[in-house]
Formats: structure tokens, sequence, C-alpha cells
């Protein structure tokens, strides 16, 4: 807690506020350890709200409580949140406290999942991510289907976290019509990696949704097998077809993309083809809603910050605690991921011209 002041009013220093301080107080809080004494500095402007004991505070278990879930959230594990509680509080806290504490996110979790949601979203990204977590005793590979999702006023939202086996259309479609349960009535754009038999099942759920394939994941997918020393030319070839200004120039670069490559990689051209109409579907709209939709980087950004608080994890020792984590770490990082998209008056500009009543309606809904 001096600490804490210290840092405190070091910048109230830099701000040009003049504080110092004032001594300390002495009170007796309640703790799972029994009463403890302690001595909370002060400072001359009485300003400082402490954080890990607060100035009306009584108790400091909720403070424990609350430093558990913070540090579990950014990935740190079980040993090293009770070395951290030891030197932060001086208190000697059990593994099974730890999974106790963290454990009450649960009932949380649940409401999460199941909370009503709005009625239309701009637009809706899917993707998974792979994980290993045991299961009837044996450790086999997870995958957590993330619905990422831009609603009508341009705000972003994780509308949701599923858990499966392996990455499906059909688990897809379940978890399509779990959104239309909890109240998802229409979606504009849908973008999504390529899994195969992707666009039956969301035309199933939501027919009027423009489905829109990941451009860079078809990239990759493309030059898998290019070798080193082509790999640069032909990439600058194919950014040639998908930054076309319309569909029909775009379709000359890739005739021509062809005629240099198919001798080498008769493939690649034969693949974007046979997806011409999912890829090329962002070519219809402006700049800002291009930058928008022709990609799924924005949910794999979402699934960095998750990736980032796992990567020192093996495996889980089931789905629950792998979603446990994975939903306090985006809780806890909200501000990178909860934000308004960028040039949204645009974007829904360019949305009520092409979209109409379609659109307006949720918006003044």
């Amino acid at each position: 807690m001096d600490g804490e002041l210290a840092h405190y009013l070091d910048k109230q220093k830099s701000d040009g506020v003049k504080n110092r301080r004032n001594g300390h107080i002495k009170k007796t809080v309640r703790s799972q350890s029994g009463p403890l004494e302690i001595q909370t500095p002060r400072d001359r402007n009485s300003t400082h709200e402490p954080i890990l004991v607060g100035k009306r505070a009584r108790s400091i278990d909720q403070s424990i409580d609350n430093a558990v879930v913070s540090l579990y959230a950014r990935g740190n594990s079980v040993e090293d949140i009770r070395r951290l509680i030891q030197e932060m509080y001086g208190l000697q806290i059990s593994a099974g406290m730890i999974s106790s504490i963290t454990d009450r996110v649960h009932n949380e979790i649940t409401e999460w999942q199941q909370r009503p949601l709005e009625g239309g979203y701009a637009i809706v990204y899917l993707d998974g991510i792979h994980y290993r977590a045991k299961e009837d005793g044996m450790i086999s590979g997870r995958t957590i289907y993330t619905v990422y999702g831009v609603g009508v006023d341009g705000q972003r939202d994780v509308l949701g976290l599923y858990t499966g086996q392996t990455e499906v259309s059909q688990t897809w479609g379940l978890i399509l019509e779990d959104l239309e349960r909890r109240g998802v009535e229409e979606i504009f754009f849908i973008c999504v990696d390529g899994s195969k038999g992707f666009k039956d099942v969301i035309e199933q759920v939501y027919p009027t949704a423009i489905v829109q394939r990941c451009v860079v994941h078809m990239i990759r997918t493309s030059t898998r097998y290019v070798t080193y020393k082509d790999r640069k030319k032909l990439c600058s070839d194919l950014r040639k077809v998908y930054t076309a200004p319309n569909r029909a120039i775009a379709r000359q670069m890739l005739e021509k993309f062809g005629r240099k490559w198919d001798a080498q990689y008769p493939e690649i051209r034969k693949k974007w083809e046979a997806n011409w109409e999912e890829l090329m579907a962002f070519m219809e709209y402006d700049p800002h809603i291009r930058r928008m939709i022709y990609t799924t980087n924005p949910v794999e950004s979402l699934h960095r910050i998750m990736r980032k608080v796992t990567k020192s994890k093996g495996a889980w020792i089931n789905e629950r605690a792998l979603l446990k984590q994975l939903y306090l770490a985006l809780t806890y990082n909200q501000k990178s991921w909860k934000r308004k998209a960028y040039h949204w008056t645009k974007i829904a500009q360019t949305l009520t011209h092409r979209f109409g009543e379609r659109y307006t309606r949720w918006v003044m809904g």
C-alpha cells in the first residue's frame, strides 16, 4: 500500500498537483486468517483511493478474490498466483482455494452465454481456435467456436464462445441457430474462413446474409506449397486480383495470373475460380466496408488475446476450465476488442443506401 501511494503521488507531481504523504491510519480488517491490524498510508489532499484495501473496506477477502481472478485472467498459473498473493498480502492460500474463487464465475459465464442479443448485426465473424483438454481421462483436441459481431451502431462485441471437438460446418449451423434463438433476426455480412459447407449452413438460418470468404485464408492455403523463390512474386500477382476496383477487372487479373502461373501451380487459379462468388462478395462495396469484411482478421486479433493468456498451458483439465480462462481473459481485456469500428459513419451511410429499411429499422429500433 505504501508503494501504491508512492505511485499515486508521483503521478500527481507529474500532473502539477501539490500533494504529499500525511502519515498512517490504523484500522482492523477481517481476513481468512482472522483479524488483521494494518496501517493505511494517507496523503495530504485525501484524494488517494487505495485499490488493495479501500478506504471504507473492513474486509480484505474481496480484495484477495479480485486479485486472484485478475491474476488468473492474465494467464498466471496457480503456483504463480499463490506466490504473488503471499508477496502482496502475506497470506498463504491453497490451490483449491484459488480454484474455488475462480469457479465462482461459472454462473456468470452461463448467463453471458444465454443473454439476449440485438435483433440485427451488420457483420459477424465466425472462426475457431484449437486447444487440448481432458475428457474421460483422455487428452483430445477441442475447438472454441468464436462469434464476434459488429452491431448496426458499429459497436463490436463477442456474441458467444462455444466448445466442440472439431471445426465442422454442422456445428456452426447449430451455433447460428442458437444466435437466432437468442434474438438475432438478421445479419448483413457473415465472414468465414472457408470451411467446407459453410455457405450451405448459413443460408439455412440466415438466407439473406452475404457470405464473404476470408481472402487472407485463401492466400495462405493457395501458397502453402509454393516454393520460397516464387512466393513473393506469386503473392504480388494475387494481390492484383483482390485489390482490383471491381469484379470485372479482378477476373481479368485472375486470368492474367493463370497465364503466368498455371504451368507451375495450376491448382491455385482453379481454387480461386471454384470459390469466386464468396471471395469477391466484398467487391460490391466501398473501400471502408471492403476493409471490414474481406478478411476474418478482426476475430483472429481476438484470438491473439486468448492465446496470449493460454500459451503456457499444455492441456486443460476439462472444457469447463478452458472456457473459464478464455472468458476471464476477454473480460479483463475489453479495451482491446470492445470498441466501435473505424469510419462507422461512412459505413452506416453505405449500408443505409444499399439496404434501406432492412438496415434502418434496426438502427431506429
